[in-house]
């Protein structure tokens, strides 16, 4: 059995991919790493918007940043989390 910790972990994970608009920020992701303002652009919502999404991501490690100049730019945290993301496309596409 699964310890409580890992449920809540889990949950978690599946929950911050439960919502459309993350969801978006992901597939982008997965494309090539983004900065705000081109994921502002592609997504048509404000800054503040991606920035709060971007954040939820970061924390549950889902995503990773690094910073050039002034610019902070974006990416999937690493290949587990590419391939979570592959996956659901897969599975979706045969039902």
């Amino acid at each position: 059995m699964l310890m409580d910790k890992d449920v809540e972990k889990l949950s978690s994970l599946f929950k911050a991919l439960a919502e459309p608009t993350r969801i978006k920020i992901m597939y982008a992701l997965s494309i090539k790493e983004l900065c705000v303002c081109d994921l502002q652009a592609v997504l048509n919502i404000s800054q503040s918007a991606v920035s709060h999404q971007l954040r939820l991501l970061k924390n549950l490690r889902l995503i990773k940043y690094r910073r050039e100049g002034k610019r902070v730019y974006y990416s999937l945290d690493d290949d587990h989390i590419e391939k979570l993301f592959r996956e659901g496309l897969e599975h979706i596409s045969h039902h």
